[in-house]
């Protein structure tokens, strides 16, 4: 008598059509898929106080091993401006050029530190919180984010310093003081939305964290810190096109808008610098939001 065996039939692989549409029936979706651009906005900012909190947790802690503290966050921009006095003030003798020139050159200082500091920590923002990005599930961007804030507070603390050198010197309160809070909500938005562009490069990668200091010193020599642009653009021997890219300059264009707003012998401000200041801060602002946010599902990964 013989036995007949029944072979099963093959078990059949489901497409990942079917595979997709049994998850979304069940209401499941993809972990750590990138939301949409409107729902990444939402859950960033039911992340505000996060934000805020983190911020000034890195501030706090950022000097809490030296024994001076908090008073590293002025200290630190006034060395800086010393030693720029000492060797463009006096050694190549700029000031001789400029009228009031240490408040010229302290803001100056201390707007380009704002920018450079956010922008520095933004290239280390994913890549130096890993364990955070990998352990948590939230926005993303809140880290640049709330990189540049933590700056921007550190900016808030020298302005004291600031405000007493000026009176020092001799310039006078002004009502145009008052046009230091539009220029710095500019200026946060420009630094940013470049901080959050480069996190996502030194995410991918860490080597733009060596190479970013080169650049923003470069940065830093051709946006008028030390010296005046409009001294520049007076000599005739410069292409118009250098001269527009110096009056273009992002940095430059902030630091005059402070300059303008707190110095009362800086007159010299174009009627289209507020409107170039607004342009960086949408261009720079959104687009590098954008360009963040397309990363989102790659971060922490690899």
């Amino acid at each position: 008598m013989s036995q007949v065996l029944h072979t099963p039939p093959p078990t059949r692989i489901p497409a990942e059509d079917d595979l997709a549409a049994l998850a979304a029936r069940h209401g499941l979706s993809v972990s750590g898929a990138r939301p949409s651009l409107p729902a990444y906005i939402r859950q960033l900012w039911a992340r505000r106080h996060f934000i805020t909190a983190f911020a000034t947790a890195k501030l706090t802690a950022q000097y809490s091993q030296a024994k001076l503290g908090q008073v590293w966050q002025v200290m630190t921009p006034l060395l800086n401006a010393a030693v720029y006095y000492f060797i463009f003030g006096v050694l190549l003798g700029t000031k001789h050029n400029v009228p009031d020139y240490v408040p010229f050159l302290v803001t100056g200082v201390f707007i380009w530190t704002f920018t450079q500091s956010s922008i520095m920590s933004g290239t280390r923002a994913i890549a130096g919180n890993l364990g955070l990005v990998r352990a948590l599930h939230f926005p993303r961007a809140a880290l640049p984010i709330s990189f540049a804030l933590q700056q921007l507070q550190q900016l808030l603390f020298s302005m004291a310093a600031l405000v007493v050198i000026l009176l020092c010197f001799g310039v006078p309160v002004s009502a145009s003081w008052v046009l230091a809070i539009p220029a710095l909500v500019l200026q946060f938005t420009f630094n940013a939305g470049v901080s959050m562009a480069v996190a996502r490069m030194g995410a991918k990668t860490p080597d733009i964290a060596q190479l970013m200091p080169f650049v923003l010193r470069t940065w830093m020599y051709v946006s008028g810190v030390m010296w005046s642009i409009d001294k520049i653009d007076a000599n005739d021997h410069l292409p118009h096109i250098v001269k527009l890219l110096l009056e273009l300059n992002p940095a430059a264009v902030y630091i005059d808008l402070m300059r303008f707003a707190l110095i009362d012998s800086f007159h010299t401000l174009p009627p289209h610098v507020w409107a170039v200041a607004t342009g960086w801060a949408l261009l720079a602002g959104v687009g590098g939001f954008i360009y963040f946010w397309k990363a989102e599902e790659t971060y922490g990964r690899g």
